[in-house]
């Protein structure tokens, strides 16, 4: 998949596992068109025999946005486990390394964050990809729970040893450097956090038992108070330090981190809601939704319109995504437009329909959609192009990650 002499072989850095991330969230959109657009009257989600169904009696238009998001599905969810891959036979040797125990020991330590982030994220594509390509997968779905129930439990302990080494040496022996923390690089552990969050939510959401549904909204919820907790404290110290020495400039992606932590939590709470609807009487309507959606999303519109200002301002495009330097942490630009692309889906179906404020299928439907899938459709060419840039041979001047 990679030559030898690309960036990504020749300076890898942890950081590289968010192009694996970045395909996992392109597999979400997607699964969007089939979530939203394939009727599934008697689940929560679609599965294999609701995606055949309405391929077989839908209009062409159906037919079409089915094909292709079953071929979208399938492509990205190769490129998600094939770079997942490309990733873990690197890790030991970098650990290893006097480069690795150098980065260990400096403020680029929670890098490391993005491997179970990463595993997190594999471990939902699995799922989407079983939903959509195994007949008869849901009718053995409640076995299926409590493994992955404890996968994800096994990645969150393997985060929290992770940040558990990071914090306890800084706190104990210092060594963190304040003035060099001039992004929202430490953010990383409170979207990895929210990530195994989000994918224990989802038996919470679709399980018919009372039991898993209750363990799924608790440990769920555990993760989620901690990655907001977490990401309090490194927004604060971040924007403190930006606002003393500028922003890091190739940190600069950083500064979009935001969007995706509010997509992942928005559909961790949205799985809880309707885990608690089914199983413990506890309801929440359309309207209030409606509310928390638009929050959400208005939250994504400012900090989308405050860090893409930043990164015009330093020039962070010219160099790294269309100029001769690369970056790893430049994967960090995909989940912004990925998490924001899915996050207005759920906007538009769940809140604007749902009201009634929008009819589905009409006018006002799909332009708000396109808006979507215009995202969608940037963050492929954006991935197209950095995967061209560092895993392709190539002789532009790759900078060591921050």
């Amino acid at each position: 998949m990679a030559l030898s002499t690309s960036p990504a072989v020749t300076r890898w850095s942890p950081l590289y596992f968010l192009s694996s991330v970045g395909a996992g969230g392109l597999v979400v959109t997607f699964f969007m068109y089939l979530m939203f657009w394939v009727p599934h009257p008697d689940r929560p989600v679609p599965v294999f025999e609701d995606i055949s169904a309405a391929f077989a009696s839908g209009q062409p238009a159906l037919q079409a946005s089915i094909a292709i998001a079953l071929l979208g599905v399938a492509w990205f969810a190769w490129r998600t486990f094939a770079l997942l891959a490309f990733n873990l036979r690197r890790v030991g040797a970098f650990r290893a390394s006097e480069a690795g125990r150098a980065h260990a020991a400096s403020n680029a330590g929670t890098q490391m964050m993005a491997l179970p982030l990463a595993l997190a994220m594999a471990v939902n594509v699995a799922f989407i990809v079983g939903l959509v390509f195994v007949p008869g997968l849901w009718g053995v779905v409640e076995l299926l729970f409590p493994f992955a129930l404890a996968a994800f439990v096994l990645i969150g302990a393997m985060a929290f040893r992770q940040l558990g080494a990071f914090l306890g040496r800084a706190l104990s022996s210092g060594g963190f450097d304040c003035a060099a923390n001039n992004s929202f690089a430490q953010l990383l552990p409170a979207f990895t956090l929210a990530m195994v969050g989000v994918g224990l939510a989802a038996p919470g959401s679709m399980s018919g038992s009372a039991t898993v549904a209750g363990i799924s909204v608790i440990l769920s919820g555990f993760f989620l108070v901690a990655a907001i907790v977490i990401g309090a404290v490194a927004m604060v110290l971040g924007v403190r330090s930006m606002m003393e020495n500028g922003v890091s400039v190739e940190a600069a992606p950083t500064l979009l981190i935001v969007l995706p932590l509010v997509t992942v939590a928005s559909i961790l709470l949205l799985r809880q809601w309707h885990g608690l609807h089914v199983h413990f009487d506890g309801h929440s309507g359309p309207a209030e939704t409606l509310v928390f959606l638009s929050r959400m999303v208005s939250l994504q519109v400012l900090f989308a319109m405050f860090g893409l200002l930043v990164l015009a301002r330093v020039g962070y495009w010219q160099r790294f995504v269309f100029g001769a330097e690369t970056s790893a942490g430049s994967y960090a630009l995909v989940c912004p437009g990925v998490a924001f692309s899915v996050l207005l889906q759920f906007w538009i179906n769940k809140g604007l329909v749902a009201t009634g404020l929008i009819a589905k299928f009409g006018i006002a439907y799909w332009g708000l959609t396109a808006v979507a899938l215009v995202a969608q459709a940037a963050m492929i060419v954006l991935v197209l192009r950095l995967n061209r840039q560092h895993f392709g041979q190539s002789s532009v001047a790759a900078v060591p990650a921050e």
